[in-house]
């Protein structure tokens, strides 16, 4: 497989904006410039990245006052009346470098083969799934990961004897990227190779389609990382995920 030219890397700084403006935009809710995903979808909102007061505004208006905001863009600030109710550190990893992986992901009939041990049963997880993933991710804690999240792009699960034990699949879609997001695994399974498995096979899916990876990860987290490294992921920026209150009652 040919890797894809890296494409702009800017829209990754603002990667909630740049999905929502692009391949996302049949999710998008808007009061102005203002967008965020389906409440049942996904947390994020988005603004641009010269956000004004009015812009803020309309922010209150789209959610309400009083009410918890989650901000994934780099660099745009609230206004200083506004109260923040959590910030954390991560990481933003690009994984154009990674070595092409493309026989862990044989096209057939639109589903694929997956690099399936014995015992293990991989399969395109859908609707049906759902609450075995929210299970899952309970029991992991990857990150947000809502009723309808599996909407969002393609979720790959591992299942052992039945139970879902492991999945990896796709989040934020900026033009020409695409985020591997939800990479999690029992713990009782852990070692055995699934999530560097996931993550191969969704980078063939990504640029089977002509794009690229990426990924986000808390900076602490410093297995999941050294993980994405090892596949060939690089960083590109540090970040910080901020959670705001709107202003209100």
């Amino acid at each position: 497989m040919t890797i894809p030219v890296r494409p702009d890397l800017s829209v990754l700084g603002n990667p909630a904006w740049a999905s929502l403006t692009g391949p996302h935009a049949a999710f998008a809710e808007r009061k102005g410039r203002v967008l965020r995903y389906p409440a049942d979808v996904s947390p994020f909102f988005a603004l641009p990245d010269d956000a004004g007061p009015a812009d803020w505004a309309d922010l209150v208006a789209l959610v309400g006052p009083g009410e918890p905001v989650p901000i994934a863009a780099f660099g745009v600030e609230p206004p200083a009346e506004w109260e923040v109710l959590f910030t954390g550190e991560g990481v933003q990893m690009t994984g154009d470098e990674v070595p092409d992986g493309s026989g862990l992901l044989v096209a057939q009939g639109g589903t694929g083969e997956f690099p399936a041990a014995p015992g293990e049963h991989w399969a395109v997880l859908g609707a049906a799934d759902v609450p075995d993933v929210l299970a899952l991710v309970e029991r992991t804690k990857p990150g947000p990961f809502l009723p309808r999240t599996i909407e969002l792009g393609t979720y790959v699960g591992v299942r052992v004897d039945g139970r879902l034990v492991a999945m990896a699949g796709e989040r934020l879609h900026p033009p020409g990227w695409t985020e591997i997001s939800a990479v999690c695994t029992d713990t009782d399974q852990r070692g055995r190779g699934l999530a560097t498995r996931l993550v191969l096979a969704a980078v063939a899916r990504i640029r089977s389609r002509g794009e690229q990876p990426f990924l986000h990860a808390a900076a602490d987290n410093t297995n999941a990382i050294r993980l994405y490294a090892a596949l060939g992921f690089r960083l590109n920026r540090r970040t910080t995920f901020t959670v705001v209150r709107t202003p209100g009652n």
